[in-house]
């Protein structure tokens, strides 16, 4: 029998209302199980950020009780906070081979593989993590070895699907267990967390095998080089690519770090096939003619320093693009990297190449790895949760999934749409959202973990809008008159040669203020820089309508 004080606990640290840095919680009493561990890339406004990760104060709180960290599938927004993490965390995880494989070269950059606790898990094994059990099923995505997860609880199973999609015919063989689904469902799911980017695109999504004839096809007709640009984690594509190039006698040439990385695991682990001799170094590209010779790459969503790019404006010291190259995007953009997917098809055309871009729809180089409306009524009408939570998009997405759910038997009141830190509590089989937990975003800058915060922030973005002032003076340490200075040294403001007059005037401004004050009270250096930073910034809003940083330096003699 269940105890009274038995709890079931759906915790969302990252992955609602946002795609990218997934994590989510499953806890019994004081069982904790983590979900992924994902990262993302920063917005404009984040300036200098590298990536976010997920905020795992409430892990950190409770490390006691956490009991490992599952792995469903080996995207960057599923495994790239995994290092961070470990470095406060070290808990075991548990993944597939390929996602294990991805992880171990993560780890391995940043010194960690040594310590790390890894278990390699598949769509049969059946673990106990705690008091809870735990079995998979296999899945389709964009990438081999992707899990769903059910966890057979106490109070009941909750289902965690991953990113999928139903393809029927995969290109790597790797069926989805839609018996398997089918089989949980009937015995009974209290709880289905269900992935939702593509919950506002009707019908199916194609095959990934579609893509490869248009490949094939395309890579037939070209008469100068290949450019081919795409995701390095869609081993599927990039198996395609190998394929079409082997039919049309050319060889691969990879370029960029994460698709050498990716290429190089999924080979050595078998879930690649490369003919011998099929991959040219890039310092040998050039020894080939142009109509034997494919490059395969990075840079698909417009990356400023991925290969396409540099490739695109003549940067790259290697490979470059000669008019009557074909270039293929093998991608949609993901919305905000229009401008520079745009960009970048610019200067090739002004390099005269022939360009395939656009949406994958349009061009057939493109099919997504995610359910569209069609497969998610198929996952709710196989599992048959008494409750849903929609995750793994933006708010209309997840709103989209909830009016699927309700139209496929879930019952209205049943589904629960969170935000990063919500928390879905559930005792006796009746479900409640009513609490959160602290949550926001980790911040990582360079080998920094959350040591930028708001105000370094801010102080950035003065920086880049109106740049700096600096004020360096010598005061006497008894009386507080000025000895030296002061000298003003101005960067991301005003040219100095162009801005003399201005700039005697603040030396006057800055000197004058220092004069006010009466340097023999003790603890007065503080008003010394408050008073110059006060005067200085009325006088330069008042003239220039800008608003530097300005850093007074006073130095005592």
């Amino acid at each position: 029998m269940k105890r009274s004080e038995d709890r079931l606990s759906i915790v969302a640290l990252g992955g609602v209302n946002e795609i990218g840095k997934n994590m989510y919680v499953v806890q019994y009493n004081d069982d904790i199980i983590v979900i992924d561990c994902g990262s993302k890339f920063p917005d404009e406004s984040l300036l200098g950020i590298d990536v976010i990760i997920p905020d795992i104060a409430y892990l950190l709180e409770n490390r006691d009780r956490v009991r490992g960290l599952i792995v469903t599938h080996g995207h960057e927004d599923h495994i790239g906070g995994i290092p961070f993490v470990l470095k406060q965390l070290n808990i075991p995880i548990y993944a597939t081979r390929l996602t294990l494989g991805l992880i171990q070269g993560k780890l391995r950059e940043y010194g960690l593989l040594g310590t790390a606790k890894l278990q390699q898990i598949d769509a049969g094994t059946e673990l106990t993590l705690g008091a809870i059990p735990i079995r998979f099923f296999r899945t389709n995505h964009s990438i081999p070895d992707c899990l769903g997860i059910a966890f057979h609880t106490p109070q009941g199973t909750v289902v965690h699907t991953g990113d999928f999609k139903f393809d029927l015919t995969p290109v790597g063989g790797q069926y989805a267990d839609i018996h398997k689904m089918a089989e949980i469902g009937r015995s009974g799911v209290l709880a289905l967390l269900s992935e939702s980017t593509n919950a506002e695109r009707p019908g199916f999504t194609p095959s990934e095998r579609l893509v490869g004839a248009h490949i094939e096809e395309e890579f037939a007709k070209a008469e100068g080089k290949i450019f081919l640009a795409t995701f390095a984690s869609n081993v599927h594509r990039v198996q395609q690519v190998i394929d079409a190039a082997e039919k049309a006698n050319r060889r691969v040439c990879l370029l960029g770090r994460s698709m050498v990385n990716v290429v190089d695991v999924a080979s050595s682990l078998g879930y690649l096939r490369v003919p011998d001799g099929m991959l040219v170094e890039p310092a040998e590209a050039n020894r080939y003619s142009p109509r034997e010779l494919v490059v395969l790459c990075t840079g698909s969503q417009g990356e400023p320093l991925a290969a396409l790019a540099r490739i695109a404006n003549g940067s790259h010291r290697q490979i470059g693009v000669s008019p009557g190259d074909t270039v293929i995007l093998a991608a949609t953009p993901i919305p905000g990297n229009e401008r520079n997917v745009a960009r970048i098809v610019d200067n090739l055309f002004e390099r005269r190449a022939k360009v395939i871009y656009g949406s994958g729809t349009v061009t057939g180089m493109h099919v997504s790895g995610h359910a569209s409306q069609e497969e998610l009524k198929l996952m709710l009408t196989l599992m048959r949760p008494k409750y849903f939570i929609p995750i793994h998009g933006e708010y209309r997405m997840l709103y989209q999934h909830r009016v699927m759910a309700e139209a496929v038997g879930v019952e209205s009141g049943h589904t629960f749409i969170l935000n990063n830190g919500d928390v879905v509590d559930i005792a006796g089989g009746v479900a409640r959202q009513d609490r959160k937990i602290p949550n926001g975003n980790t911040l990582v800058d360079g080998l920094g973990i959350g040591d930028v915060g708001n105000i370094v922030l801010r102080d950035r973005k003065v920086l880049s809008e109106d740049g700096i002032l600096i004020l360096v003076m010598s005061v006497a340490k008894s009386g507080g008159k000025v000895v030296t200075g002061p000298d003003v040294i101005s960067r991301g403001f005003v040219y100095v040669r162009e801005s003399e007059g201005l700039l005697e005037e603040v030396q006057r401004i800055a000197l004058n203020a220092v004069s006010q004050l009466d340097g023999s009270k003790p603890n007065q250096w503080a008003s010394y820089k408050q008073a110059v930073k006060d005067e200085v910034a009325k006088f330069l809003y008042m003239h220039t309508k800008r608003r530097p940083m300005i850093l007074p330096i006073i130095i005592q003699v």
